[in-house]
C-alpha cells in the first residue's frame, strides 16, 4: 500500500500530473506500490518531448528528485580513493556523483532517451535530472539548427554543456561517441580519444575541476569496453601532464565489474594489481 511519507505524496501526486500532462496515457492504471508508480513516473518522463511545463508540477518534480537523490546517497569525489594522483575508478550510479561536471553519452539529437526505463545512461541522466534537461537540450539544438541549418545533428566528439538540474552534479557535459557497427578502425579510435580530449577543453574553458567521464560508446554504440578503456587513460593521462593543476579530480565512472578491471589494468603496473 502506499504510505503517507511527504516523499510518497510527492510520488503520488507528480503521477497523476504527468499522466494527465501526456494526454495520450492520462487513463492508464497506476500501481499501489511504490515501486510500481517510480516505474510509471520514469516511463512518462522517458517519452515526454521537450516542451514546457507548469510550474507548480516542476517544483514538485525538483523537490522529489533532490529527496530521491538523498535516498539514494550522494558521493562526493573525496569518497573516492585516487589511483593515481587526480584520477580515480568509481563503480555505480553516475547520477550519485557530486561533481562539477559528469558526461552523457548523447545521441546526434542530443534530447535522451525517449524508450521507457531504458537501462541507457542517457535515459538515467534524463531521469535524475528532471524534465528541465530535455528542454535546454533541445534549446541549445534549436539555436543551432538556426545557425547551421535544420538539419544539423550534434557531430561525434562535439561536447554541449549544460546544467544538471536535480543531479548532485553541477553541469552535464553531453557527447556523441563513434557507432561502431563493423570491424574496429583507427578512425574510431581517434573519434572515441577525440571525445575525451574534447571534454576536457570544454570543462577548463568554465572552470569546472571535478569530472566524472561514463563508458562513452561502450553501450548501444558497440565501442569495445577494453579498447576504449585503454583509449579513455591514454588520452586523460596525456591530457592532464599537459595541464598541470588544470582539473583536481578525473573519475572514471563503470557500472560492471568487467569494465572496472579494464580500466585498472590500463592504470596500473602488474605489480600493483596483485598486491
Amino acid at each position: 500500500m502506499f504510505g503517507t511519507s511527504p516523499q510518497e505524496r510527492r510520488l503520488k501526486e507528480l503521477v497523476e500530473a504527468f499522466k494527465a500532462d501526456s494526454g495520450e496515457y492520462r487513463n492508464i492504471e497506476t500501481p499501489r506500490d511504490t515501486e510500481g508508480r517510480r516505474r510509471i513516473l520514469r516511463s512518462l518522463m522517458n517519452i515526454r518531448p521537450p516542451r514546457s511545463m507548469d510550474a507548480e508540477t516542476l517544483r514538485l518534480q525538483d523537490e522529489y528528485l533532490k529527496e530521491r537523490a538523498r535516498e539514494r546517497g550522494i558521493v562526493t569525489p573525496g569518497e573516492i580513493p585516487e589511483i593515481r594522483p587526480g584520477i580515480s575508478i568509481w563503480q555505480g550510479d553516475i547520477t550519485r556523483l557530486a561533481v562539477d561536471a559528469i558526461v552523457n553519452a548523447a545521441n546526434s539529437q542530443m534530447l535522451g532517451c525517449f524508450i521507457p526505463m531504458h537501462s541507457c545512461i542517457d535515459n538515467c541522466i534524463h531521469t535524475y535530472a528532471g524534465v528541465q534537461l530535455r528542454m535546454a537540450c533541445a534549446s541549445e539544438m534549436r539555436r543551432l539548427r538556426e545557425r547551421f541549418g535544420p538539419d544539423y545533428e550534434q557531430p561525434t566528439a562535439v561536447p554541449m554543456l549544460t546544467d544538471a538540474f536535480n543531479l548532485p552534479a553541477k553541469k552535464v557535459v553531453h557527447i556523441v561517441g563513434p557507432i561502431v557497427d563493423g570491424p574496429l578502425t583507427p578512425a574510431h579510435e581517434r573519434d572515441l580519444a577525440a571525445c575525451y580530449f574534447n571534454t576536457l577543453e570544454l570543462c577548463r574553458e568554465h572552470g569546472l575541476r571535478t569530472l566524472a567521464f561514463c563508458g562513452i560508446s561502450t553501450g548501444v554504440f558497440h565501442f569495445p569496453p577494453e579498447r576504449a578503456a585503454q583509449i579513455a587513460v591514454q588520452t586523460v593521462q596525456s591530457w592532464l601532464r599537459e595541464h598541470p593543476g588544470a582539473m583536481d579530480r578525473v573519475i572514471f565512472n563503470v557500472f560492471k565489474s568487467e569494465a572496472k578491471r579494464f580500466y585498472e589494468e590500463s592504470l596500473c603496473s602488474k605489480a600493483e594489481r596483485l598486491s
